[in-house]
């Protein structure tokens, strides 16, 4: 409350007001602190700097699925729940690994390689799946189910990458009907038994189909000769 003016005598007739308030520090009165009027820490580079961490990180983790992978696919991951993601991924082979990952950190990822046919399917929200089997229909049957048993016929593939190639959606049933190892395998035993012509028409197959059936040959003869010593 302000002090009561009040006036001094003075040599001349003319009285002044004085003002206690204005010429005495009040004791009893904490000064306020100008705290609130101190910046604030920026914490833009920080945060800058984790995600740039991040996003490095995920390109390196993009590169180490790479590693000795056979066919690389994105899904339309958009509307898919946490619950049904982790579903699929239950449902998934051991060699097969799902990935959520930016578009243009598997695009900075696969730049330079042949994996950068994939570039087509880089729109939208995709998941990515990394096969690291020979074993490609396999590797795809569980998502196919998945998709049908939730109803998520939408959330089809968006593209892949076998051998160098980039396989539309509507291309990937070629995929799915590759013949299997076994398959392949057994083939080949039952062209040696028939015509000659037989054989020829095996050995014109594409060369990956070729290059199975003589890596299972071998093996088979490997365990063979392991298990007579």
């Amino acid at each position: 409350m302000e002090a009561a003016l009040f006036s001094l005598p003075s040599s001349s007739s003319h009285s002044y007001p004085f003002s206690v308030k204005s010429h005495f520090n009040n004791p009893f009165i904490i000064p306020q602190s100008n705290s609130h009027l101190k910046p604030k820490p920026r914490t833009l580079t920080i945060r800058s700097a984790i995600s740039r961490t991040k996003k490095e990180e995920t390109v390196e983790t993009v590169k180490q699925q790479l590693e000795d992978c056979y066919l690389l696919a994105g899904i339309s991951y958009k509307g898919l729940t946490v619950k049904q993601f982790q579903d699929l991924r239950a449902q998934l082979p051991e060699t097969t690994k799902l990935l959520v990952a930016k578009n243009t950190l598997v695009l900075k990822a696969i730049e330079g390689t042949k994996w950068e046919a994939l570039k087509p399917c880089m729109k939208g929200m995709n998941a990515w799946l990394f096969v690291h089997s020979e074993e490609i229909p396999a590797a795809l049957k569980p998502y196919r189910t998945f998709l049908r048993e939730k109803k998520l016929e939408e959330n089809d593939f968006t593209g892949g990458v076998f051998e160098g190639k980039f396989y539309g959606p509507d291309e990937f049933k070629v995929l799915e009907n590759l013949p299997t190892r076994a398959e392949i395998y057994s083939q080949l035993l039952g062209s040696l038994k028939g015509p000659a012509s037989a054989v020829v028409g095996t050995i014109q197959a594409p060369a990956r189909n070729l290059v199975m059936v003589l890596k299972a040959y071998v093996k088979k003869l490997e365990e063979e000769e392991g298990g007579s010593q």
